[in-house]
């Protein structure tokens, strides 16, 4: 205010001459007197970070792979929530993670192609990160990557490049079922086997990794609830009923227990652990707060899709022996 004040009466004090006369220093006045510095800041956490919120800044710079995937698009949502700066490399179309750049201020979501074979590109995304998680997961096998392509030897090369990159946190996130020892049901789980085996890569290469284990997670679009929804898991066999169909579940789901967790929650406790420097080197059990059998939570969705007369559960067991029966007899029939 007292800048103004002092233009103003500079400029009644020189009415009275030409403007072409006037030194051409006295249009500078106000202008020397706003607030600036010739000290500027070259590093991001350098910055004032601000009160809080999407537009300020948390001093968290994290590279987040496997985005673009259910529990990845909450975690992302999470990480800009609270001022963080977040790069996201794709290897899909860049359309489909475009929609990821809301989750932040303006260029504070940044985009890069990379491939995980390929560690140049691996190390352009994380070179300016203090935090690295790993979402980074499949549930069947391409012939591409099969699981140990995925879940052991991309996480090893990932914790092992952000180790010498200089990151000072990594996540990586397995399974809770994953374990030395997995219980034979019909036949051993790979996908958990490759699980265990990537937790302990990870060890290995980056011994403070926080690893996270969450049971079934379920939100919008997951694939624990939706599983039982698609059509292809309906059989035209339900209880020998010919009119119904039936959902085949190991022994009617009378025999598996699950502890389902929200995927939002899941994603909170991610970003507390990145948070809290006392979490390096943990292994964090995501599970949710109730016990559920498997029957009930299909009987569950059943009546949530009004299908109660049409759709039954079935006992799995039963249709494998027969697919089993069925193969014997067709041997027999072919050494005759």
């Amino acid at each position: 205010m007292a800048s103004v004040l002092v233009a103003k009466a500079t400029i009644n004090n020189i009415s009275r001459q030409t403007w072409n006369q006037l030194p051409k220093a006295a249009g500078c006045i106000v202008i020397q007197q706003r607030d600036a510095s010739s000290n500027v800041p070259t590093k991001l956490t350098a910055m004032k970070r601000g009160t809080g919120g999407r537009s300020s800044f948390s001093g968290v710079v994290a590279t987040v792979f496997g985005a673009n995937g259910f529990l990845g698009r909450y975690v992302c949502n999470k990480l800009g929530k609270i001022g963080s700066q977040v790069i996201i490399p794709y290897r899909c179309d860049a359309n489909e993670v475009e929609r990821l750049r809301l989750v932040g201020d303006l260029g504070q979501v940044l985009f890069f192609p990379f491939q995980l074979r390929d560690e140049e590109s691996i190390r352009k995304t994380v070179q300016y990160s203090n935090v690295v998680i790993n979402l980074i997961g499949r549930e069947y096998e391409t012939k591409n990557f099969k699981y140990s392509d995925v879940h052991v030897a991309g996480a090893r090369r990932l914790a092992r490049i952000a180790k010498e990159s200089g990151v000072q946190t990594f996540v990586h996130v397995s399974h809770l079922n994953a374990k030395k020892d997995i219980q034979k049901v019909w036949k051993t789980s790979e996908f958990l086997k490759t699980k265990y085996e990537s937790e302990l890569a990870v060890r290995e290469e980056f011994p403070e990794a926080i690893i996270f284990k969450p049971s079934d997670m379920f939100g919008a679009e997951d694939q624990f609830l939706n599983y039982f929804n698609y059509y292809s898991r309906w059989t035209v066999f339900g209880q020998f009923i010919p009119w119904k169909s039936g959902l085949p579940i190991w022994k009617n789901g009378e025999y598996t227990i699950k502890q389902p967790v929200y995927v939002a929650d899941v994603a909170e406790g991610i970003i507390k652990a990145i948070l809290n420097p006392d979490m390096a080197g943990q292994t964090i059990q995501c599970v949710g707060p109730q016990r559920y059998y498997l029957a009930d939570i299909v009987d569950y969705v059943i009546s949530i899709l009004r299908r109660e007369e049409g759709l039954v559960r079935t006992n799995r067991t039963f249709w494998i022996r027969f697919d089993i029966l069925y193969l014997d007899l067709s041997m027999i029939t072919c050494i005759k």
